[in-house]
């Protein structure tokens, strides 16, 4: 299988311009998708039940007569526990306990100060209730269950849904465990859009919840934009990205696997490699031609790198921090000498892996931050999914008479200004 991707040396004329070009990604609009995706929220509303039973049986792949078969019994938990082996069972125990404790370091807490007997503060409460969206389809994640849903519960969330297309409990049994594990309240077998229409706004068998976190197709991206404002969202995703910084000191081979880490999630996934040295990057081109035609999603891969890849050869450490600010990743691994330094002048990634043992799985996985994590740029504006998600801040605000006062003073004066005069009249009454 023939390796190919777009290559650039910082000393090129129009190095900028075939850089912008290959980090910008091409947003086509899908009319088909978004018009049956409003179809889909509008019978949900209307038809509730009904209509959720007949997409599930249509689109889910898992034909329903009843409502009440969508959602996973304690009999299907216990089935669920009987195809997933111990070490599996330990292994997301850990990985339970690593991601809760470093939520916990996440968690705020109401505050206030008082000064001339007026007191001001923030009231810190958890949002009610949260939906989770777990992908099915051929494949179970139950790290997608993990990083959504214990954030939540360190929040001090009430109740926790997961909704997920589960045609059948034994593929699925690894994610069903997970959510065993974390305390989700409830799970429902539905997805796509249905499932977000149905979180968002209720029917007589599923409840409607304040928030929808988790990852999906299209569909689901589409469906979560079309409700926001009727329930909040964590954030659209985009196709996953990895930016690694490596030197001459660095095993090709491990960059390669790292690169492939995040290319075989999807054809329009972006890998790019930057380095101070020509030579290690044509080492790692060496150990991504030895090392792909031994992986299962090469295909996969091999697109990734093609549309959307990009080998940089930069010529200072300024150069590279200017590049990956520009990009701003989703993941960006430092693998060099002096990775710390960088940190100084790197503002914009996801998440930042330093050093040649902290690759990016360890961070989908188990490390303890979330993996749920901004992508196409958004690193520039937006953070990592995290406790502060799923709490909420009410301002307080007791003023004291004497202080009352003062501000009915500088009140009036702005409420004039912008000529609402009913503002100056109510603030002019507490200066008495």
């Amino acid at each position: 299988m023939r390796f190919n991707t777009l290559k650039l040396n910082t000393k090129e004329k129009d190095f900028e311009k075939k850089f912008l070009n290959r980090i910008r990604i091409k947003n086509t609009i899908n009319t088909k998708a978004q018009n049956e995706v409003s179809r889909i929220i509008s019978n949900i509303q209307k038809k509730g039940d009904k209509s959720l039973v007949s997409y599930i049986s249509k689109l889910d792949n898992f034909k329903i007569k009843n409502i009440k078969e969508i959602i996973v019994s304690k009999k299907d938990i216990a089935q669920a526990y009987k195809h997933v082996s111990k070490i599996q069972i330990n292994n997301l125990k850990k990985a339970v306990k690593r991601i809760t404790n470093f939520s916990k370091k996440q968690l705020s807490s109401s505050w206030s100060f008082s000064k001339d007997n007026t007191v001001l503060g923030e009231k810190i409460t958890p949002i009610n209730s949260v939906g989770i969206y777990v992908p099915g389809g051929k494949a179970s994640y139950p790290s997608t269950v993990l990083m959504n849903t214990l954030p939540a519960k360190v929040a001090g969330v009430r109740k926790i849904f997961m909704a997920s297309p589960i045609n059948n409990i034994e593929d699925h049994a690894l994610a069903i465990v997970a959510a065993d594990l974390c305390g989700v309240d409830k799970i429902f077998r539905m997805g796509g859009a249905h499932a977000i229409a149905s979180l968002t706004y209720g029917t007589k068998n599923i409840p409607a919840v304040d928030k929808i976190v988790g990852p999906g197709n299209i569909y689901v991206s589409l469906a979560k934009k079309n409700v926001y404002g009727d329930v909040g969202i964590d954030n659209i995703a985009g196709p996953s990205e990895v930016v690694i910084i490596a030197d001459k000191y660095n095993n090709p081979d491990w960059v390669a696997l790292d690169l492939f880490s995040q290319a075989e999630h999807d054809e329009l996934a972006q890998p790019i490699l930057i380095s101070n040295n020509q030579k290690f990057i044509d080492d790692v081109e060496l150990s991504i031609k030895k090392l792909l035609p031994l992986l299962l999603r090469k295909k996969i891969i091999t697109k990734s790198f093609k549309s959307r890849g990009m080998f940089i050869k930069a010529n200072s450490n300024s150069e590279i921090s200017d590049i990956v600010n520009k990009i701003s990743p989703e993941h960006l691994e430092i693998m060099t000498k002096n990775y710390k330094s960088f940190l100084k002048t790197i503002n914009n990634a996801g998440a930042i892996f330093l050093g040649q043992y902290s690759p990016e799985v360890f961070g989908d996985y188990c490390a303890g931050p979330n993996h749920v994590l901004p992508t196409s740029g958004s690193a520039k504006f937006s953070s990592p999914l995290g406790v502060y998600d799923f709490q909420k801040r009410s301002s307080i605000i007791n003023i004291s008479k004497k202080t009352a006062k003062e501000l009915s003073k500088i009140s009036v004066s702005l409420a004039l200004a912008e000529g609402l005069q009913a503002h100056a009249l109510a603030a002019k009454l507490r200066e008495d």
